[in-house]
């Protein structure tokens, strides 16, 4: 199959054949100055920015990729006690980029290419598990569009503040394809299934007041406050000591999210076969031009 990454305006096609052994590693695929997360630490905090603003910080692959190594650089990092995750520009991210190709995932049969594509959204959750697994607590600060893969990381995050433009929505049904990062069984746990399958079902977009009603976010502040107030709360939290924190993160996620593994798995199973739907390229295609799309379901 061939998988497209895409960095900045770059696109590099990798092929592996026929079967889907998704040839990612945690060394840079493009140079670092290309990468669209930015890494900066200033003990004891890190700061992770989402740094693709031409594109409000779209998600891709090779940000999926990036994900994880920047995750594997942080978990080892003895200088890092809190890491904050922000989007550069007007967005935190407004979800998958919409311009990848469609062939993005191949396979010489339709059946071949839904195992691809399972196997590689499988790939994507290690990337995703690696980060949402960091042994230290994620502040996730939300601005702007909050949006489908967007939303789903900051719910992947320990604590969410968020700015009173921020605009959150899962639109994946809307375009033909179902979620398949763990957002809706993280929206499951935070609000219930009742509100889960209600925006996720949808897509309705909620503004920040009402994130903060539901509980979706633990603070709304001002958006010239977000990224100061989102630092502050991080140095209060890296004040405590280190392993007693990492022990609380382990154990209140061991509790809320058992079972998880086997969902995920699940979930990339169930996904998959949206992604070999004609439902699915009508409906991004028409998202893509603004234009209005009428599914049929096959």
């Amino acid at each position: 199959m061939t998988i497209y990454l895409t960095s900045g305006r770059r696109r590099i096609a990798l092929s592996s054949g026929s079967y889907c052994a998704m040839p990612f590693s945690t060394s840079p695929v493009v140079a670092e100055k290309d990468w669209m997360l930015r890494l900066e630490v200033d003990p004891p905090v890190a700061v992770l920015t989402l740094d693709h603003p031409e594109k409000l910080n779209a998600w891709s692959w090779e940000a999926t990729r990036q994900l994880g190594a920047r995750a594997n650089q942080i978990r080892f990092d003895d200088r890092v006690r809190v890491v904050v995750v922000r989007g550069e520009g007007r967005a935190f991210c407004a979800g998958i980029d919409l311009g990848m190709p469609e062939d993005r995932v191949t396979g010489r049969s339709p059946a071949e290419k839904a195992r691809n594509y399972y196997e590689g959204i499988r790939w994507a959750h290690d990337q995703f598990r690696a980060f949402a697994e960091l042994p230290q607590p994620v502040i996730a600060a939300v601005h702007g569009y909050c949006l489908g893969f967007g939303f789903e990381l900051a719910l992947m995050a320990d604590i969410r503040l968020a700015a009173t433009d921020a605009v959150f929505a899962l639109p994946e049904a809307q375009v033909g394809v179902g979620i398949d990062a763990g957002g809706d069984l993280r929206l499951a746990h935070e609000l219930g299934a009742g509100w889960a399958k209600l925006l996720a079902m949808t897509g309705r977009r909620i503004d920040a007041a009402t994130a903060e009603r539901l509980g979706l976010v633990q603070q709304v502040t001002p958006p010239d406050e977000l990224v100061p107030t989102s630092m502050a709360l991080a140095g209060e939290i890296a004040a405590n000591a280190p392993l007693a924190v990492q022990s609380i993160k382990r154990t209140i996620d061991t509790f809320a999210y058992r079972g998880m593994p086997e969902s995920m798995r699940f979930e990339a199973m169930s996904s998959a076969i949206e992604f070999v739907s004609d439902d699915m390229p009508a409906g991004y295609a028409a998202k893509a031009a603004k234009a209005p799309v009428v599914f049929e379901g096959k």
